[in-house]
Order: structure tokens, then C-alpha cells, then sequence
């Protein structure tokens, strides 16, 4: 079958018919907002800007929403492909809760079609009897708090394909006193951008790249709908979020580009956004490029500074100084972290610098985490 979507004609599946109904909070469900009828019988989605239009028992790019009994329904609610805790800083987070863990879980599918996925054995996955972990919104709310972790984090695949899935649960942690996370593209419409974020305590925006070819011909997707999202989070919003930008060799890592993006962050969002440049490693359809130049990261990081962020990293490379986090007043070292594991602190119980007293911009609660880098897979089931 075929979709109609932003102008590509794109491949769907059929629905199995046989699916089993919805067991110990498993899928699928009907999406109650953001779809539509449309005059010529077909069902449009409308939780992302690829507004896909489908025939019934077809699926749109992402895969797991889909038209089933003239609604759309998300497929993969209440199913995962794992959970595990992880240091928050791996998200990355930087100025959330610091050195706390998080529980993190993602499902299957995407809406956008990234050639350099790193995580594409689940963001492009078709088989969804992969997805074993089965877990009610409760159940992991109960299994985040009793493993001490401080939020939950919707990520390896983006939490906007299953918003029905993700606000449940976040709404279940709100009730356990634990806060979420959304590892995010931002991909998603304006009508809908409200429902995803209203509660979600942070989120880390993927900023791909600053430049609409690279995002329709790397992502198929547009870079103006994430733009809009970040202003979002920034004006109506208090949403902590940071922006990651992954920089590719020869596609998104030129001087000028990361003078503009840059720019742009300090003039729409303010200098307090926290910005990681993060090195790439080739995988999935980009296995001709290599790896980012650790050169390649500093030179993006000193751009950021000069431009007026004021708190600029490097990511998936060791790097103390670049990883650490500076008093923007007095340029003390406030947080010292090498990869995921914090060494210095020199801030006060409130997140302000002990040196000169100024706020640290972030979510902070007393004493940092001591998780470091750790990595603990759970059995979801345990805690059902």
C-alpha cells in the first residue's frame, strides 16, 4: 500500500488482523486527538507534519500509528523493547538532576528517516513481536521509583509516535513523584506540540543540522517544525531542555553553519540553552563517513561560546574540560564531568555557584546523584 505524506509517496503495512485486544496496559489503543476524517474517506494523522493519510489497515512512515476501524490507533502501546537505568547525563542532560539515574525505555518506529540512525534496529524496526517488554504506565512509574531513579526517559526512539503511551506514564510518575524525559527530534505539529510536552518535566531537543537540505534530504523531514518546537519549549513552557546537534563529517559541520545555528539559539532561546556537539560514528546508511574529528567538536564548542551559549559541550568523546560545566560569572568549574561521571561540585544546595553565588541555569535538588556510568537493565515484569 501506499500513503500520501508531505508530497512522497511512502510505504505502509497492513494491520494484523489477528492482534490480540489490549492486555496489562498493551496496545493497540485509539488515539482520542489529533487525526481526522478526510472528505475522501482516507484517515489523516496529524501528530506530526507528515500528515499521513491512510486507507484502512495501513500504517504511516512511523509505522506503529495506524488506521484501523476508520481511527488511528497507536500499535505499540504498552509494549517496549527493554528497559534499563541509565546516568541522566547520557540523554544528554547535563543540567537536570545531575548524576541521578533514569529509567529509560523506548518502543518502535520514527517519523523521520535519518540515513545515520544510530539507534535504527529499533526506530526502524517492523517486527513488532520484538517488542516483548510489556508494562503498564504504573508498573513503570512503580519500577522507577523503587530502583531509586529520580525520572523516567522516553528515548531510543522518539516518545512523539507513542504521545498516547508516553502521557500516560508520565502522568503515573507525577503520581510516584517521578519526573520524565523526552529524547526528542521535535518533529511534531502545532496543534499537537501541547499534548506531547504538558507533562513533561525535561527534554533533550536533536537539532540535526541548520539547514533544510540536509533535513529533507538526510531526514525527510523540515528543519522549521523543530525551530518551532524549541521556540515553544522556550516562550510557553517550564520545560527544562537542552539541545543536542550530532555533527556529521562533509554534511553539517561547517564553520558557517554552527555560526548561524548558534546565533540563532542565543537570539530565540537565550544563552542559558545548554548545547552539546556530539562526534558520530558511521552506522546504518552512512557507513562511508568517518568518525567525527575531535577537533571538529571543540571548534563547534568554541563557536557556540563566542556566539554567547554559555554552556557548550562535547559528547560521546572523553573530554573533561569540554564536558565540565563553568560558572558563566566568574568561570569557576561548577560541575566537573568526565563522560558521565561527575567529579567536581561546587554548587550550593539551590544550583548557585559557591564561588561567586551566581545561579547555575538547570533543575538541580541538593547533593548530585553519585549513578556515574553505570548501566542496569530491568525485568519490567518484576514490578507489574
Amino acid at each position: 500500500m501506499k500513503v500520501e505524506s508531505e508530497g512522497v509517496a511512502l510505504e505502509t503495512a497492513t494491520i494484523n488482523e489477528t492482534r490480540p485486544p489490549p492486555v496489562a496496559g498493551r496496545g493497540p489503543i485509539v488515539a482520542t486527538e489529533h487525526w481526522s476524517m478526510l472528505e475522501d474517506g482516507r484517515v489523516q494523522c496529524e501528530m506530526c507534519p507528515r500528515y499521513c493519510k491512510l486507507k484502512e489497515g495501513a500504517r504511516g512512515l512511523c509505522f506503529v500509528r495506524a488506521r484501523q476501524d476508520d481511527a488511528i490507533v497507536l500499535t505499540t502501546y504498552g509494549r517496549s523493547g527493554g528497559f534499563c537505568v541509565d546516568p541522566i547525563e547520557k540523554k544528554p542532560l547535563n543540567h537536570f538532576l545531575p548524576g541521578t539515574p533514569v529509567l529509560s525505555f523506548g518502543t518502535a518506529g520514527c517519523n523521520l528517516a535519518c540515513n545515520f540512525c544510530q539507534n535504527h534496529d529499533i526506530s526502524k524496526s517492523r517486527e513488532m513481536d520484538s517488542m516483548q517488554a510489556e508494562a503498564s504506565p504504573e508498573t513503570i512509574a512503580r519500577a522507577a521509583e523503587r530502583t531509586g531513579c529520580r525520572s523516567v526517559a522516553f528515548t531510543y526512539n522518539d516518545p512523539v509516535i507513542f504521545h498516547e503511551y508516553a502521557d500516560d506514564v508520565a502522568q503515573a510518575c507525577r503520581e510516584q513523584g517521578v519526573k520524565t524525559v523526552a529524547v526528542t527530534a521535535g518533529y511534531v505539529t502545532d496543534r499537537a506540540r501541547e499534548d506531547f510536552f504538558r507533562h513533561i518535566d525535561a527534554a533533550n531537543i536533536d537539532l540535526k543540522a541548520f539547514s533544510e537540505d540536509f533535513y529533507w534530504s538526510v531526514t525527510k523531514g523540515h528543519l522549521q517544525t523543530v525551530l518551532d518546537t524549541l521556540v515553544y519549549l522556550s516562550q510557553e513552557t517550564d520545560v527544562w531542555f537542552e539541545i543536542t546537534n550530532l555533527i556529521i563529517p562533509g554534511e553539517n559541520d561547517s564553520e558557517a553553519e554552527i555560526e548561524a545555528m548558534t546565533q540563532w539559539v542565543v537570539e530565540h532561546l537565550g544563552p542559558d540553552v545548554p548545547m552539546h556537539f556530539s562526534a558520530f560514528h558511521p552506522d546504518y546508511r552512512m557507513l562511508d563517513k568517518q568518525r567525527t574529528p575531535f577537533q571538529t567538536l571543540a571548534m563547534a564548542r568554541r563557536i557556540a561560546l563566542a556566539n554567547g551559549v554559555r554552556h557548550a559541550y562535547t559528547g560521546n568523546v572523553h573530554d573533561l574540560g569540554r564536558q565540565s560545566s563553568y560558572c558563566h560569572v566568574c568561570g569557576d568549574r561548577a560541575i566537573g564531568r568526565d563522560w558521565y561521571v561527575l567529579s567536581d561540585w561546587n554548587l550550593d544546595e539551590t544550583g548557585a555557584c559557591l564561588s561567586c553565588g551566581s545561579p547555575m541555569p538547570g533543575v538541580f535538588d541538593g547533593k548530585p546523584g553519585t549513578w556515574g556510568d553505570k548501566r542496569m537493565p530491568v525485568k519490567i515484569a518484576s514490578f507489574a
